[in-house]
């Protein structure tokens, strides 16, 4: 298969802040752009503006970038689809858009998390619904603020398929955005998700006034728990190395940009989670994904002590100071130690 891009607009299902700046950069490298959001006022207001003033503003929308809330319209014959909305409503939007996806058409999800109740990834909620539509997962480090200004940024494309895996890297690759290919989509996966647990972390570390050391560990240790948990999933260790992994964590535990960072300072200074998320204003899937993956932890047998800590705050059962004391207070241990 070939993605001509004067065949067919490249429909991005979710208008948040990374689905806009997505729908820009790949405007900017010459497509035509679908972009869908389900909230009609909204998607009306951002097409007469051409800004999305809630999640990105000061983003200049391009003309080729078509703006709709008509779900059918936007996925109906399109040889690909993007799918941008967070990993706790993939589920839904995706089986709403199924029903108008021709076979072959090849889903790319562009969000990071795991799946509350069920404890699966996104392509494993994909293949479940659709099995016989083959699946690409972009990610690595990318702030929609800097995307969406067409910084430079570098992602990495994974999938089973290696021909897909090329087709997505040929359509994204612009002046601004690099992109790689890579065929472990559970580690690539994996990684994506729990970086936003470490850096839930490393923003309460700095909610509580600690310095650069407690977040180097955080990060360092952080990283082990993502490649311990992926490698235990049947992820390669390496992809944890690159952009997915520690590309990833860097960007997303060091940047105000990043709404779990935020969403941890404020947790950090005393408020609780409900009212840090508030605060923030959009979805913090660290949240979500803490929850997912201490239960799968405990599933699968995995030792994640930053996370099982974490998940503690968030229910309120610790504090950050006690959830200090208790990382730096566990059995000591070779750094080696698998």
């Amino acid at each position: 298969m070939t993605i001509n891009k004067a065949d067919t607009a490249v429909p991005v299902i979710g208008a948040g802040s990374w689905g806009t700046a997505i729908a820009v950069s790949l405007a900017s490298g010459g497509n035509d752009v679908v972009l869908w959001g389900r909230n009609r006022v909204s998607m009306n207001e951002t097409s007469e503006t051409r800004e999305n003033k809630k999640y990105l503003p000061g983003v200049i929308i391009p003309e080729s970038v078509q703006i709709t809330s008509d779900l059918k319209y936007a996925v109906s014959g399109r040889k690909i689809v993007i799918f941008v909305v967070p990993a706790q409503a993939f589920r839904e939007t995706f089986e709403n858009a199924s029903a108008f996806l021709d076979p072959g058409t090849i889903v790319v999800n562009c969000a990071k998390g795991i799946e509350l109740g069920t404890l699966k990834r996104i392509s494993e909620i994909a293949s479940e619904i659709r099995p016989d539509l083959p699946f690409v997962v972009l990610s690595g480090p990318s702030h929609a603020e800097e995307v969406g200004r067409l910084m430079p940024t570098t992602l990495t494309a994974a999938s089973d398929d290696e021909e897909c895996a090329k087709l997505v890297q040929d359509l994204f690759m612009t002046e601004s955005m690099r992109v790689y290919t890579n065929n472990d989509v559970t580690g690539v996966e994996i990684g994506g998700a729990l970086k936003n647990i470490i850096a839930l972390a490393a923003g309460i570390s700095d909610g509580m006034g600690y310095g650069d050391n407690a977040k180097a560990a955080l990060m360092t240790r952080g990283l082990t728990e993502m490649a311990r948990m992926g490698e235990r999933m049947g992820g390669n260790r390496l992809t944890f190395m690159g952009l997915a992994g520690l590309g990833d964590l860097i960007v997303t535990c060091t940047s105000m940009h990043s709404r779990n960072r935020r969403c941890g300072i404020l947790i950090g200074k005393g408020e609780a989670p409900a009212d840090a998320i508030k605060h923030v204003g959009m979805v913090v899937e660290g949240i979500h994904t803490t929850e997912a993956v201490y239960q799968l932890a405990g599933k699968l047998g995995v030792e994640m002590p930053i996370t099982e800590q974490l998940h503690h705050v968030i229910e309120g059962s610790v504090t950050g100071p006690e959830a200090v004391k208790n990382l730096m207070l566990r059995k000591r241990k070779n750094e080696g130690d698998d």
